[in-house]
């Protein structure tokens, strides 16, 4: 379950974020900040609902899932493919996540 709990995380961080982006780069209203507020609000509350006791581990791991997440928005919202090099550097990140997160630790 932690990896559906990261990946509801991403994407509310990535809207919530990206509603300020719109705000402020892309000259919309300010009228976006309401649900990207409320986006940024649920992002912070699902993280809590991983299985790490540990804060610090589940944001480090869960960062390898929000790179993977931005790649994603990055091409199906804002219409730019990943590179090679994107990939690349989102496989580290995957190994990087995988590593902090899959060992069980006594």
């Amino acid at each position: 379950m932690t990896y559906v709990w990261f990946i509801a995380a991403a994407i509310a961080e990535i809207a919530g974020c990206f509603a300020v982006w719109a705000w402020v780069r892309l000259d919309k209203s300010a009228l976006w900040l309401m649900p990207g507020l409320a986006s940024l609000a649920f992002f912070a509350w699902a993280l809590t609902h991983t299985e790490s006791d540990i804060a610090g581990r589940t944001y480090a791991a869960y960062g390898g899932i929000y790179i993977a997440a931005s790649m994603v928005w990055m091409w199906l919202v804002e219409g730019n493919r990943p590179d090679r090099w994107d990939l690349a550097g989102l496989a580290f990140c995957l190994v990087g996540s995988a590593l902090i997160l899959l060992p069980h630790r006594g």
